[in-house]
């Protein structure tokens, strides 16, 4: 009989790489994380592990029991969550993991939402970058990943995760209010002179700013590199500088304005869960709710436009 803690342990080791990372995640020493995973291997009869000096991988039979430990893992919640309300009405807590700005343009309306229609829904938030949210997915710490595309071409996509398109994020240019005509689509090559604000080398904003200025014919003048949203808009809005942002990020609180551009540039947004067990009522009720949340927002013109 294969036991539930074990296999999630193993399946931590396939997500996170080393033992001690697995016994940080589980509060568990190392010593205790290396007996259980000698106590798996026992109870399977297979070799689910080479140790090379003091670091240990999976074999090819570990990463198999891995995968197939994510799918009896969900499906022992799902069957925890469906016995806990057996009158199959939606309950339960869902762990939905989304970057800043998507936690406040779609995921705190999504939970507002859920508390008046569906009460006894649950939804737990974590702030995390989209390189993040994929271990996290994997690795069953969250239910739901709402993420994006990066321009490097990273994907959360893959064999054991499944996606939902939410929808796509228009990248827009943000200066202090009055600066530029508002709505009309911005030629980037009239900003060659311009100061630019971004955030670290090598992150997304960066990497987007860098791309878009060089297609437009120059180098930035990067006077600041801000990796908070809410302090390079408060940079911009003191008119030290103008930014590229992901419509989303735009937060009306600022005095700015967003302009479309006019080579247009889109940011794909989607929700993403693990494949294997048919999801939770409460993780069905979540998604919906995010697609319609996510139409709405998409009806609207960026946030600071106009």
């Amino acid at each position: 009989m294969l036991n539930a803690a074990r296999l999630q342990i193993l399946a931590r080791l396939e997500s996170l790489g080393t033992v001690r990372a697995v016994g940080t995640s589980l509060h568990l020493s190392p010593s205790a994380v290396s007996a259980q995973l000698a106590a798996l291997e026992a109870e399977t009869g297979a070799r689910l592990l080479e140790r090379t000096g003091r670091r240990v991988r999976l074999t090819p039979a570990g990463r198999t029991l891995a995968r197939h430990a994510r799918v009896i893992l969900d499906q022992m919640a799902l069957a925890e969550a469906e016995l806990a309300h057996p009158d199959g009405e939606p309950a339960g807590v869902v762990r939905v993991a989304a970057f800043s700005s998507a936690v406040r343009a779609l995921v705190i309306p999504l939970a507002a939402r859920l508390a008046v229609e569906h009460p006894r829904v649950e939804v737990e938030v974590d702030e995390l970058d989209p390189r993040e949210s994929g271990p996290a997915l994997r690795r069953a710490d969250v239910d739901v990943a709402v993420t994006a595309d990066l321009l490097d071409g990273a994907l959360l996509a893959g064999p054991d995760v499944a996606t939902v398109p939410l929808l796509e994020d228009p990248v827009v240019l943000v200066t202090a209010r009055g600066d530029q005509a508002p709505g009309e689509p911005a030629d980037l090559a009239r900003l060659a002179d311009a100061p630019w604000a971004a955030d670290l080398p090598g992150r997304y904003l960066s990497t987007l700013v860098e791309s878009a200025c060089r297609e437009a014919g120059f180098e930035p003048r990067v006077v600041a590199r801000l990796p908070s949203y809410e302090l390079l808009l408060a940079h911009v809005e003191a008119g030290l500088s103008v930014a590229l942002l992901p419509g989303l990020a735009v937060d009306p609180r600022y005095a700015v304005d967003a302009r479309p551009l006019r080579a247009p540039r889109t940011r794909p947004v989607y929700a993403a869960v693990r494949r294997g067990a048919a999801p939770t009522a409460a993780t069905t009720v979540v998604l919906g709710a995010l697609r319609r949340v996510a139409r709405e927002v998409a009806g609207h013109a960026p946030p600071g436009t106009g």
